[in-house]
Parts: C-alpha cells; sequence; structure tokens
C-alpha cells in the first residue's frame, strides 16, 4: 500500500527562490542605480532599483539559496554595498560584497 501521507515541504530544494530586497543608501544623489551580481551575469540592465522617498534606492530580486557575489553599479560605477553579510573575492580578485541566502 503506498505511503499518502503529506511529505513537508523542502525549501532548501534547488530551484526555490526567495525574495530579497536590496537598498543602497547614496552619499550624493545619483541618476541610475542597479544591483549586479552573480545571479544575473554581471548584467547593469538586469535589476535596476527604484528610488525611494527617503532617497534611498532599492529592488526586490528573488535569489536561490546559496551565497551570491553582488555590486550596486552607481552611474556606471561599481560600488560595495556597506551593509553587505561579507565581502568576498570574485574570480578577477576583484572585492565584492557578500550575501548569504537561506
Amino acid at each position: 500500500m503506498a505511503d499518502t501521507r503529506a511529505k513537508p515541504l523542502d525549501y532548501r530544494s534547488k530551484g526555490m527562490k526567495k525574495p530579497i530586497r536590496f537598498f543602497y543608501h547614496p552619499e550624493e544623489e545619483p541618476k541610475a542605480v542597479s544591483v549586479i551580481g552573480d545571479f544575473n551575469d554581471w548584467n547593469v540592465d538586469a535589476n535596476p532599483m527604484t528610488r525611494q522617498p527617503d532617497g534611498a534606492w532599492a529592488a526586490d530580486i528573488d535569489l536561490p539559496h546559496g551565497h551570491h557575489h553582488y555590486l550596486f553599479c552607481v552611474d556606471g560605477e561599481r560600488v560595495l554595498d556597506k551593509r553587505a553579510q561579507g565581502i568576498a573575492r570574485d574570480e578577477n580578485n576583484h572585492r565584492v560584497s557578500l550575501m548569504s541566502v537561506s
């Protein structure tokens, strides 16, 4: 006889994504800000951020479980996230921000 009991969901399963909100708080007034990272092939057009009423910039991105390298692209310049969970090095030994999603 087959087991018909409901099985608990495994949110760590491959392919599952969690919504993550990124915030950038500028010191000066940028014209454009986006999030670039290993999750979007460092594509500056993939995840543009929206200016918030308080002057901060925000973007919501669905990310899979794991560690992710990212930066903010501010008016064409790559900028570390001052509030990142950590700093890592990319394949070219450049410093990048680090985020862990669980």
